[in-house]
């Protein structure tokens, strides 16, 4: 029996020490879970950093490109502007020799007014839409390019039409490219 107990110690000691590192294992166990959980937070703030970013920078490009398209709406409707005026004056001062030029003088005002009026209508809802930007309630998307080809109106009482007598028939076209076509030779 004597022989028996130094065994018995021996024993107790690797069992301390096994459940030593046991604990010692658990210990590290719950730090590293708790080092995941921390890192999981993390991850996620970042990612939701990120996100708030992305929307940030593409509310940037989208209020740029709207931006842009005002400013050459309103180019092109100033460049507009002026145009008509000249072809006023000139179809006034046919309209001494040839009367049916103040229909044509006519036609223009009403053209050069029914610009102005979708011209100011759109520059509005693009402002709309840019509060909508600004404020996160629009969809963020590319504005339809300014190259695509544009839907044909949906109101066909608001198309003006040239004036019959302005439209140019078939045979003057053919005549005059014929011509053309003989000075483009000679």
């Amino acid at each position: 029996m004597f022989g028996k107990k130094p065994l018995t110690d021996n024993l107790g000691r690797e069992l301390d020490r096994a459940r030593d590192k046991r604990n010692a294992l658990v210990s590290k166990r719950d730090a590293l879970a708790s080092d995941v959980t921390t890192l999981n937070a993390q991850i996620a703030e970042l990612e939701a950093r990120l996100t708030e970013e992305k929307d940030r920078r593409e509310r940037e490009r989208v209020l740029g490109e709207i931006e842009g398209i005002k400013k050459r709406l309103k180019d092109a409707s100033t460049a507009f502007a002026p145009s008509i005026v000249g072809l006023c004056d000139a179809t006034e001062a046919v309209g001494v020799v040839v009367p049916e030029a103040r229909e044509l003088n006519s036609f223009l005002l009403s053209v050069a007014t029914e610009v102005d009026i979708v011209i100011d209508s759109l520059l509005r809802e693009l402002q709309r839409q840019t509060e909508a930007v600004c404020a996160g309630h629009a969809a963020l998307g590319t504005p339809q390019s300014l190259n695509a080809a544009p839907e044909s109106p949906k109101n066909n009482d608001r198309i003006l039409l040239v004036p019959a007598w302005l439209r140019r028939s078939k045979e003057a076209e053919k005549k005059e490219s014929a011509e053309d076509r003989l000075n483009t030779a000679a």
